[in-house]
């Protein structure tokens, strides 16, 4: 299988699996190709898979009554992506998740999630520790959306993830941030 090298590191960052475990785990998940601007979670629909993003970058976004676009998460190489509430509760998405560029992804269904926790005890060590990363990563967000300037967003942004500038269009980064497309420049010719 193609990712099959990818999804082992990413295993072995946080577990030690042997190949035969190995051979199990990727029984579960399936190999999806993404092209630009097709989104994998739709508001409205049952969420019932999380994605690990192997190549490309998605973008989840929420909607207010005007439609204005509200970005939520990037989830790029070695990134988990859902509607998690919608995911836990096997409900309805209040998120559109959409590849912003070509992108290629592993879906894990909860099923099968909960299968392959069963069938390797250490994989559930490595959802824990993942999924407390997401959520520490998370509240580091909304933080910095109440407190910081629009400068220390783009700051800190710049700082962590350098390569989104590369790859996104203004627009969607200044989306992201919360600011308009000139402030977005403005702090980029500073």
């Amino acid at each position: 299988m193609e990712y099959a090298a990818f999804l082992r590191s990413h295993f072995e960052e946080l577990i030690t699996i042997s190949d035969k475990e190995f051979e199990i785990a990727q029984s579960f998940f399936r190999a999806l190709k993404l092209p630009k601007k097709e989104s994998i979670i739709k508001i409205g629909q049952k969420v019932t898979s999380e994605y690990l993003v192997v190549q490309g970058c998605l973008k989840s976004s929420a909607y207010d009554e005007k439609g204005k676009e509200y970005i939520i998460q990037f989830a790029q190489e070695n990134w988990w992506v859902s509607d998690y509430p919608a995911y836990a509760l096997q409900s309805s998405s209040e998120l559109d998740i959409q590849a912003v560029e070509d992108s290629f992804v592993l879906e894990l269904t909860i099923e099968n999630r909960k299968k392959l926790c069963d069938a390797i005890p250490q994989v559930h060590t490595f959802f824990e520790r993942k999924t407390f990363g997401g959520y520490v990563g998370s509240q580091k967000r909304v933080l910095s959306l109440l407190r910081n300037s629009a400068k220390e967003k783009y700051d800190l942004l710049l700082a962590q993830y350098p390569e989104l500038f590369q790859r996104l269009p203004q627009k969607v980064i200044a989306q992201y941030l919360g600011i308009t497309r000139e402030t977005l420049s403005r702090l980029g010719r500073k």
